[in-house]
């Protein structure tokens, strides 16, 4: 799992437990200084987990390096350990960008291209890095979780690199489910989550109306529990009845 601040990757752990062998390790992979993977990793003897905390800044390309070689030293304890039943890949770190700008403001080509590095190119290469640690054998059923937003459908005034990085990252992972048929992929837009990430939205956005959809939608209690959001793709995942490479969103379901 890669991780942003703590909010739906807690949530998800907390779920997982129901699809693994707990006694097997996880390797949370942690973005923003790692805070949020030593956090999992520091909750994890409370619930029974086995894991693995690699903190790491997925903008770096050294970063992506470390991951591999950290996945593949995985598969070699797991290996010596029995045959593997089950690999769970939660594409989570993502970063709003500058949500305060219009579509016309972004004119530096450093600017954009540090953001698709850390939301688009970080996730395509390090899945890839993952599933080739991670090969098809007998027995292995492999998933991969892309977390989406109605962003990837829908345009949303001055969101303009957010909006983009999820359209991209939904496209990359149908090009993965078309190509490897043996891997589960689902792209899952969690709804509404009330996180640090909805404070900036309702604060910083620079479309008003868009502010004040967010501050209406806060002080309405429309706002979705982690809790809530990853019970629902644990469903996803346990029914297992999902188009691979298809959009689900929380309220789909």
């Amino acid at each position: 799992m890669t991780t942003a601040p703590l909010g739906l990757p807690g949530s998800v752990v907390h779920s997982a437990r129901r699809l693994a062998d707990r006694s097997r390790p996880r390797l949370l992979c942690g973005d923003s200084g790692g805070n949020a993977a030593a956090q999992l990793a520091t909750a994890a003897p409370a619930l029974a987990l086995a894991v693995c905390a690699l903190p790491a800044d997925l903008a770096q390309p050294r970063a992506i390096a470390a991951v591999r070689d950290a996945a593949v030293a995985l598969r070699a304890r797991l290996a010596a350990a029995g045959p593997l039943q089950r690999l769970l890949l939660v594409n989570n770190a993502a970063s709003l960008g500058d949500i305060s700008k219009a579509f016309v403001d972004f004119s530096s080509p450093d600017e954009v291209n540090s953001y698709l590095n850390l939301n688009v190119t970080s996730a395509l290469c390090l899945t890839a890095s993952i599933l080739k640690a991670f090969p098809a054998e007998p027995g292995l059923c492999r998933t991969v979780v892309n977390v989406s937003s109605l962003c990837a459908l829908k345009p949303f005034r001055s969101w303009t690199l957010y909006c983009t990085g999820k359209a991209a990252r939904d496209m990359m992972f149908q090009v993965l489910a078309a190509e490897e048929p043996d891997v589960r992929v689902l792209n899952y837009a969690p709804g509404p989550l009330d996180t640090d990430m909805q404070e900036l939205a309702r604060t910083q956005s620079g479309d008003l109306e868009l502010r004040e959809h967010f501050l209406r939608m806060k002080q309405q209690g429309q706002l979705l529990d982690c809790d809530v959001s990853s019970q629902k793709l644990l469903k996803l995942l346990l029914e297992d009845r999902f188009e691979s490479g298809a959009h689900i969103d929380f309220y789909d379901v």
